[in-house]
């Protein structure tokens, strides 16, 4: 008989305070998004505090959006427990909440900077799928976010797994899909992607962050639906169709879906909204080149308009000219009689 080989989630203790691999993962994410930011901004001159700060305030709204994105889908679970939406080393969090925490604070710390939104968010883009590359991977601890039940062969012969993750795959009573991979890689392969298209001259601003919602949500609408565990609701079986056609060039690949209790919905919410991400994304780069809304390309300098507005206000002392201080004459020594002229 198999003996699944779990990892710990509990990495180690102080005191009574258990410290998970999930914060620690989380944490790794964003530095290594950070670093990612840091190492572009240079290019920009913007200065590495403007990052450090941006990711003291967006990791916090990122946590609160992606959480209370995640509950309001499982409110009937979380109703009678409140004090359970708190407890986020468990996990249960949505990426696409998290993105709308994020953009929603750094559309107010980049104004209060100074800085064009579209141009700060092209650079941060890569940094975002590093922190989802790595942060999958406390799904992968947690054992969740996992997919359909498959045979272990599938596993170690087709995938070519290392026993430390296929052991972590048998959940319950069987081996399943381990999507948290899926997504991990997919993300990579944008990083490398996004490198790349930032380099080409015609890039025009914001595009690059365009960029990253068009890949990221192509992996989630395919990803998504091997999973067991997609928050879902109950909407028109016509639009289910066309989800569930969209998605069919996976079966000829040899995946299927994984289960999703019709009772609990038929439409998975981020599939759907995977699809309309795409959309408005590559309609918002039509509409903003058409209408000539980007001027600035990737490459073009940077710069705050509250520090271009510091340096044109140039101190008082450094304009005026100081003026001379009047001479005093100082009067002349009165002439003994044998200095006076003689006629």
């Amino acid at each position: 008989m198999f003996f699944s080989l779990a990892i710990d989630p509990i990495v180690f203790s102080i005191g009574s305070l258990p410290v998970h691999w999930y914060g620690l993962i989380l944490g790794l994410g964003a530095l290594a998004g950070l670093f990612l930011a840091i190492q572009e901004g240079k290019r920009f001159n913007i200065p590495q505090e403007f990052f450090m700060d941006m990711l003291l305030l967006g990791v916090p709204s990122a946590i609160i959006g992606a959480r209370i994105y995640f509950v309001a889908f499982k409110w009937e679970d979380y109703k009678d427990n409140f004090v359970d939406v708190f407890k986020i080393w468990n996990g249960g969090i949505a990426i696409y909440g998290a993105l709308i925490g994020a953009i929603i604070c750094g559309i107010i710390y980049f104004r209060y900077k100074g800085y064009p939104f579209w141009r700060i968010v092209d650079i941060c883009a890569p940094g975002l799928l590093a922190g989802q590359m790595i942060g999958r991977w406390g799904n992968f601890v947690n054992q969740e976010a996992y997919g359909g039940v498959v045979e272990e062969s599938f596993l170690h012969d087709k995938l070519h797994l290392p026993d430390f993750i296929v052991n972590q795959m048998y959940i319950g009573d069987a081996f399943h899909h381990p999507t948290f991979l899926y997504e991990s890689l997919w993300s990579l392969l944008g990083i490398l992607l996004l490198m790349v298209l930032r380099r080409q001259k015609f890039v025009r601003a914001g595009e690059i962050f365009l960029s990253y919602f068009i890949w990221y949500s192509i992996g989630r609408f395919f990803i998504e639906a091997l999973r067991t565990d997609s928050l879902a609701f109950k909407g028109n079986s016509g639009l289910a169709s066309f989800l569930n056609g969209l998605w069919s060039p996976m079966k000829w690949l040899g995946f299927e879906q994984g289960y999703l209790d019709p009772a609990y919905g038929n439409i998975r919410s981020s599939q759907l909204l995977a699809l309309l991400t795409i959309l408005a994304a590559i309609i918002l780069i039509i509409v903003r080149r058409v209408t000539g809304q980007p001027k600035d390309h990737y490459s073009d300098p940077i710069v705050s308009t509250k520090a271009a507005a510091a340096d044109a206000v140039v101190p008082e002392s450094a304009t005026h000219t100081p003026q001379r201080a009047p001479q005093v004459r100082q009067p002349e020594p009165e002439k003994t009689p044998d200095e006076l002229p003689k006629e």
